[in-house]
């Protein structure tokens, strides 16, 4: 039994070899073809210059504070500029002897500025690195245009201030009025100051009550009372009152009230009160 078996096993046909491997290895060459595909497609050189460009962004930082610090050097000396009425050169320049000895490159230049801007005179302050070691700094003070209420100046942009040398100013005209109306009082002033100065007379000051009175000052000692309602009305009566009656009396005259309808009062100084008025 087992002998007829082994013959039948024989007689049966075989089949084909089967060739391992064959399928697998197509399919890798498929793949490297896909993969040479892609890097072909790469635009390898755009790709290098970006890469160069995003390493050369990030040593040009580190670069340039390697060589800041190479160059660094103190601050040794400050110059500075400018026409000083109120402020002195010698006083900015020792006021900015506190930066002597700082980095050049990291002192902050701000800082100087607006420590320098603090001065009651000092309008502004420009402040620049001159190599290798010295700080320009270009100052402009304000432009006093008047005395304040209580002794302070007011600057011709407005601004009110309180230097401890006030006097340095000079001969200003005298103005008056809450802080907060500092504006209306000037703008008042200038209009009335360009009218009086046509006219050969001068404008000594101007004030504002808190109540809305205004009262004018002469350059010649007159006062003229304008009160709160119709004022610049009732200046320009003023105005043809004194050219026409007063003026050749302008040295009798203290005062005059324009708070009249249709005229206005005139007060005398006493040497002319005790003797009448001139005919």
């Amino acid at each position: 039994m087992l002998e007829t078996l082994l013959i039948r096993s024989r007689a049966t046909p075989s089949e084909p070899p089967r060739r391992r491997g064959a399928t697998s290895l197509g399919t890798e060459r498929d793949r490297f073809g896909v993969l040479r595909g892609v890097l072909a497609a790469v635009p390898w050189l755009q790709v290098g210059m970006g890469a160069v460009i995003v390493l050369l962004a990030a040593l040009v930082p580190w670069g340039t504070g390697k060589v800041l610090g190479a160059m660094d050097q103190q601050i040794l000396a400050v110059d500075v500029k400018g026409d000083f009425i109120g402020d002195s050169r010698i006083a900015i320049e020792r006021a900015a002897g506190n930066w002597i000895g700082k980095s050049y490159f990291a002192t902050d230049l701000s800082d100087i500025k607006a420590s320098l801007e603090r001065r009651p005179w000092v309008e502004s302050a420009a402040v620049q690195r001159v190599w290798p070691d010295r700080l320009v700094i270009d100052i402009r003070e304000k432009k006093p245009l008047a005395y304040w209420t209580d002794g302070r100046l007011v600057s011709r942009t407005g601004e009110l201030f309180a230097p401890s040398n006030p006097e340095v100013a000079g001969r200003l005209p005298r103005l008056a009025g809450p802080d907060e109306r500092v504006r209306d009082v000037i703008d008042m002033a200038r209009t009335m100051s360009e009218k009086l100065v046509a006219r050969g007379l001068g404008f000594a000051g101007l004030s504002l009550e808190h109540r809305g009175a205004w009262t004018l000052q002469l350059a010649n000692g007159i006062e003229v009372v304008l009160g709160r309602d119709q004022v610049k009305q009732r200046f320009e009566r003023f105005i043809t009152v004194y050219e026409n009656r007063l003026a050749a009396r302008s040295d009798e005259v203290s005062r005059v009230d324009a708070r009249y309808t249709n005229g206005v009062a005139v007060k005398w100084k006493a040497a002319v009160a005790a003797s009448g008025p001139k005919s």
